[in-house]
């Protein structure tokens, strides 16, 4: 990730661009691009420093009001992620796939298949299974 220029860098350049000089030669002086010069200018006329701002942050998660009873709705079976949205648009919570999804990994929840229930069915175009009797019986 990049980092801000220097408050020294700055201040040079703001300096500059007050005492009169064009914004371009400033910004060719320096090696630095066009709107730098500009946004820093403007940054100096609104508050009167030409420090930089915040870089990055924590971002609140939407959902943690909801924590309990999304990890309650979870544990029950054939849900989907896509159902989990639409359920949570019902209840007026606006929220993309990707943040759910990073909602409920983050909780160390998963939706995949219980291959084990999977197994122990019939399969649906298959015969159904026969009788003891019928397997065993003496030709």
């Amino acid at each position: 990730m990049t980092r801000a220029y220097s408050l020294d860098l700055r201040e040079r350049v703001v300096s500059r661009v007050a005492s009169g000089e064009p914004v371009r030669s400033v910004a060719a002086l320096f090696d630095i691009s066009v709107s730098c010069v500009v946004k820093w200018s403007l940054r100096y006329r609104a508050t009167g420093s030409v420090a930089p701002g915040k870089i990055g942050g924590h971002k609140r998660v939407i959902l943690s009001a909801h924590r309990d009873w999304i990890l309650a709705r979870i544990e029950e079976p054939n849900l989907t992620l896509r159902g989990l949205k639409a359920e949570l648009a019902e209840r007026g919570v606006s929220v993309s796939y990707g943040a759910l999804w990073n909602f409920v990994h983050a909780h160390g929840k998963s939706f995949k298949k219980n291959r084990a229930a999977v197994r122990t069915k019939p399969r649906a175009h298959s015969a159904a299974a026969r009788s003891m009797e019928e397997v065993s019986k003496p030709d």
